[in-house]
């Protein structure tokens, strides 16, 4: 380990991967391949053990494979309590995830998806280790105890945790960092939902927000291997058995059109309630936040009484929708009751996605739409489910503003090629929509209340290191005397020069105080600069000056040496004033 002092106090440093292995991992395209193999694994494997946990819990409390398919049935050991026992489900299990997540990971409350797209666009892509194991747990007691939230937040967060370890324990620049959380996120979306195409395009579009070449390589590795790992145990079925559906005439591209903007309203007021409904509970909330999950359980519990078929994901309820089997009537009560449970659940402080709630919005506002025009039109529109089938991508798109994402999870879930032309003209409308009423999407509201911005205007206008960098000054030989080295380094004006090897390797960076000290201590075995030799913040020459600028606020000197992603060699230097004097006035 390594302690390295900068502006923000000292900070303990892992000793990274040292050796040709370690330099492959980090600098070699081969070896961004073989982490990404790796984390596809692993988030597979994390899939399969959380629906596991999720399926245990919910057997557990509820008695039933999945309550939702058996809406208002007793507890099969607790009959005395009729079905009343959902009042006292999901109180129970707050009282245990509260206290977990309020003592060891605040980060895991909630719908887990911002938390990963603040990591990547503002801390280099660094995740806590200890977020994959509590989100994971929290979620299961949450989803099992009748939360009304989907399964995709919490295994987009466990996923991208273990790819932010491996890279940190890798040592990764965060270039390659913010890569493998990606492929984390992936991994996890195409093994829970058997979608290995949605997996890479949701990384893009929602956690990178930017597409090159090696990043999508990266990620659509993850989610293959992650698919193949998750269908050897889970199978290779679609989530949804549904019939096939056809159009019944070209009139009704006119009708998912409306649709569209119908759909696409719903999932931006499925933002607007969201929100309005955490914030009702953060204000009357004022107890301790640990017992908060565990009293506001009671009041989702009364909800899950009056409306059963809201318990945990409701996949079968969605089902049902989109078969055309409720009357348009009841639709719109379980499209309400879901705005509301979905809400409070989050409110209260559970944990969970809000992906496939939007499905459910979708489903329900969907076939509603469709059973009112198909009373209206009978020979010129298709089945109900249609519009509630395309309405799941629709208020997905609406919500998440994920456009290409929404048109392939639709067609993975659910296997129906025939709807993909009239899925896309409502999603479009239904992303336009949705720009026009709201100036953010499910995932940045959360993000812009904290006072991030993920779309704000970049101060260096996508320059990066090799446009700024300087001459790198003459670096000290690994065997360089004490007394030899502070001559260098009180000439050299950084008060930090690099270390090498006899073969020009780069050892790390030795500082004017720590030599300073050496030469008082009396007592000291020091002899060289090799024993006082330690590794400040890695930037490399395709680093943008924003990640630069983070790395030498954290430095032990006034500059950093520039290192050759590929090669790892030393092709220059970086100081603040030069980076500083990049900033895009205009």
């Amino acid at each position: 380990m390594v302690t390295v002092a900068g502006s923000r106090g000292a900070r303990v440093l892992p000793v990274p991967v040292r050796g040709p292995f370690g330099r492959w991992l980090r600098e070699r395209t081969s070896g961004l391949v073989a982490l990404a193999l790796a984390i596809g694994a692993g988030a597979g494997l994390g899939a399969i053990a959380f629906r596991w946990l999720v399926d245990s819990v919910t057997y557990l409390l509820s008695g039933h494979a999945d309550y939702a398919a058996a809406p208002g049935a007793e507890h099969p050991w607790l009959p005395w309590l009729g079905p009343s026992f959902v009042v006292f489900a999901p109180a129970l299990a707050g009282l245990l995830y509260g206290p977990l997540v309020y003592r060891f990971a605040p980060e895991a409350r909630g719908h887990g998806v911002p938390e990963v797209m603040y990591a990547v666009a503002e801390r280099g892509g660094r995740i806590p280790g200890r977020v994959s194991v509590v989100k994971a747990v929290a979620s299961a007691l949450c989803l099992g105890s009748g939360g009304s939230v989907g399964r995709e937040g919490p295994i987009v967060q466990i996923g991208s945790a273990l790819g932010s370890s491996l890279g940190q324990a890798a040592r990764l620049p965060e270039s390659r960092l913010r890569v493998l959380v990606a492929c984390g996120a992936a991994g996890g979306i195409a093994a829970t939902f058997n979608a290995p195409l949605t997996g890479p395009f949701f990384a893009i579009e929602l956690i990178l927000r930017s597409f090159a070449a090696e990043s999508f390589g990266a990620v659509v590795l993850a989610s293959v291997t992650a698919s193949v790992v998750g269908r050897a145990v889970l199978g290779n079925e679609q989530l949804l058995d549904l019939p096939r559906f056809s159009l019944a005439s070209p009139v009704e591209y006119l009708l998912f059109m409306a649709l569209g903007v119908v759909v696409g309203a719903v999932g931006v007021l499925f933002t607007r309630v969201l929100y309005l409904v955490e914030d009702g509970c953060d204000r009357v909330w004022r107890w301790p936040e640990w017992l908060r999950p565990a009293v506001g359980g009671l009041v989702l519990g009364g909800v899950l009484l009056a409306l059963p078929e809201l318990y945990g994901v409701g996949y079968p309820v969605l089902q049902h929708a989109v078969r055309g089997e409720y009357v348009a009537g009841f639709l719109l009560v379980l499209l309400a009751g879901k705005l509301l449970a979905t809400s409070l659940t989050i409110g209260i402080g559970g944990s969970g996605g809000v992906f496939a709630p939007s499905l459910f919005l979708g489903a329900t506002s969907g076939a509603a739409f469709g059973l009112l025009v198909h009373g209206w039109l009978p020979g010129m529109t298709a089945a109900a489910g249609v519009y509630g089938l395309i309405g799941m991508g629709a208020a997905f798109a609406g919500a998440a503003r994920a456009p290409i994402t929404a048109v392939i999870v639709l067609f993975e879930l659910t296997g129906e090629y025939s709807i993909i032309l009239p899925l896309m003209t409502a999603i479009v409308i239904a992303t336009l929509v949705s720009r026009g009423l709201s100036r953010d999407t499910i995932y940045t509201a959360k993000l812009r209340r904290r006072g991030v911005e993920l779309d704000r205007r970049r101060p260096f206008g996508g320059r990066t290191v090799a446009d700024v960098a300087e001459p790198l000054p003459r670096p000290l030989a690994e065997g360089t005397g004490l007394a030899e080295a502070a001559h260098a380094l009180a000439l050299s004006g950084h008060g930090i020069l690099p270390v090498v090897g006899g073969d020009g390797a780069y050892h790390g960076c030795v500082t004017a105080r720590a030599v300073a000290e050496a030469l008082d201590d009396e007592q000291a075995s020091v002899r060289t600069v090799a024993d006082l030799a330690e590794l400040p913040p890695e930037v490399t020459l395709g680093a943008t000056l924003t990640e630069a600028l983070d790395a030498l606020t954290r430095a032990p000197g006034t500059g950093l040496p520039v290192l050759d992603e590929r090669a790892g060699d030393l092709v220059g230097w970086i100081t603040h004033q030069r980076v500083l004097a990049a900033l895009d006035p205009g």
